[in-house]
């Protein structure tokens, strides 16, 4: 449910707000030759309404048992929904739960920006479910403020190695196949849940201010060590920035494979081996998607119309890093790309940018440049101990444009209002200030 307890103006046809998941126990069995799911699904719910009837958003696998509080439900599926009928109405405010057994070969839904969700690799798999490609690998309640804890077991050939969202918990081999445990307390998007396979090697970080583990292919370790060797650095800065890190560790995943962008995931982000070019060639992805665990994962947007809460602040991020390690400082980068944007039609809110258009290069960009102005008008001693109580205040919440509007003006010296307004709600691009 929304803040002001509405359907999500984008994708509302997403999941439900008549409950809420508290917990997502999943025991996967996945054969990687010919792309084939076995899945048992418990889901922890709490009904905000009496229900008679409830829906979980699942593609198009077949579906062998379906329980409800250890009781037999009636289901039919349509349109990536999976509907129960429960033997009984589920009062509200009583937890309950529900058991999804299902199989079938798991394949990327589709979207305007293409596939998303569980993918192949030419040797494994990938999931890059952003923004709504959960469904395509478990029965979810697929609403990016609908955050839960997770367990996440796989199950596959022993050739390979697993990665998900979470800590390791365990891990055993029987036969020709391995069993990996992966546990996630911290609440969790369905859509930053996620599964890598691939033969992949693991080396821990030594000295990191993190735990820091990098999975990659065995030939690209010269590569992964040097572009990935400043990360640490990077934790440490953006900690200072930003505030503590918000999860136990953090984990990179370089895949086989080349990807057209990075994928992020709670805790994690996979990258193609394109983006390992042994020359840090990619640093600013580096930096990008480590700056999502704050914005993105930890404080994670109430509605996807706010996405730039999400990109413009891990935009920016590349923007210190540069400022922080040296290159060029944040003025230059606002400056260069304001003339780009300038040049752009000016016919895109970054509040609201339009479903289609939430990963347009503007909402990046325009809103980077929202935080250098607000960083300008505010000062740096006003500014960055800002964000860092907007984290801290938000940690593993949702958020919203308004209340970030809100919380900066609490925190600055000067009315900040109008310039924000300006910068997010309005079409025209402001000068920098």
């Amino acid at each position: 449910m929304s803040e002001t307890g509405d359907r999500p103006s984008y994708f509302p046809e997403r999941g439900s707000d008549e409950y809420r998941v508290t917990f997502y126990d999943l025991d996967l069995d996945y054969r990687v030759g010919p792309n084939r799911l076995a899945g048992a699904a418990r889901l922890e719910i709490v009904p905000r309404v009496p229900l008679d009837r409830l829906e979980l958003d699942l593609g198009p696998f077949r579906i062998g048992k379906a329980l409800v509080d250890g009781r037999a439900a009636r289901f039919r599926q349509r349109r990536d929904k999976l509907h129960l009928t429960p033997a009984r109405r589920l009062p509200a405010g009583e937890p309950s739960t529900v058991e999804i057994r299902y199989s079938g070969n798991p394949r990327p839904l589709s979207s305007p920006w293409g596939g998303l969700g569980w993918e192949q690799l030419t040797d494994g798999s990938l999931v890059a479910s952003q923004p709504t490609g959960a469904p395509s690998w478990f029965p979810c309640n697929d609403r990016v403020q609908d955050k839960a804890r997770h367990r996440i077991s796989v199950t596959t050939g022993s050739a390979y190695h697993v990665v998900a969202t979470g800590r390791p918990a365990g891990r055993r081999s029987s036969g020709a196949t391995t069993t990996w445990v992966y546990e996630q307390d911290e609440p969790m998007a369905p859509y930053l849940a996620g599964v890598q396979i691939g033969r992949y090697r693991s080396v821990e970080v030594p000295g990191a201010p993190v735990p820091q583990r990098l999975v990659f292919p065995a030939d690209a370790e010269r590569r992964v060590r040097h572009d990935f060797g400043r990360q640490g650095e990077m934790i440490e800065r953006f900690t200072e920035l930003f505030g503590p890190y918000p999860f136990p560790a953090y984990t990179i995943v370089v895949t086989g494979d080349e990807l057209e962008i990075p994928v992020e995931a709670q805790g994690m982000s996979i990258f193609g081996t394109n983006h390992a070019d042994g020359a840090r060639g990619e640093e600013r992805l580096v930096a990008h998607e480590l700056a999502h665990q704050w914005f993105g994962n930890s404080l994670t947007l109430a509605d996807w119309r706010d996405i730039w809460l999400h990109e413009g602040f891990a935009t920016y991020a590349e923007w210190l890093w540069s400022e922080s390690s040296g290159g060029e400082p944040a003025d230059a980068h606002a400056a260069r790309w304001h003339g780009r944007v300038a040049r752009r039609p000016q016919d895109l809110v970054l509040s609201d940018p339009g479903a289609r258009r939430i990963f347009d290069d503007r909402v990046y960009k325009r809103g980077a440049l929202a935080l250098h102005a607000l960083r300008r008008t505010m000062g740096d001693a006003r500014f960055f101990p800002m964000l860092r109580a907007w984290t801290a205040q938000n940690r593993y919440g949702s958020v919203t444009t308004e209340r970030f509007i809100l919380f900066a003006q609490a925190h600055a010296l000067v009315p900040v209002r109008e310039l924000m307004t300006a910068w997010v709600h309005r079409r025209p691009l402001p000068r920098l200030p």
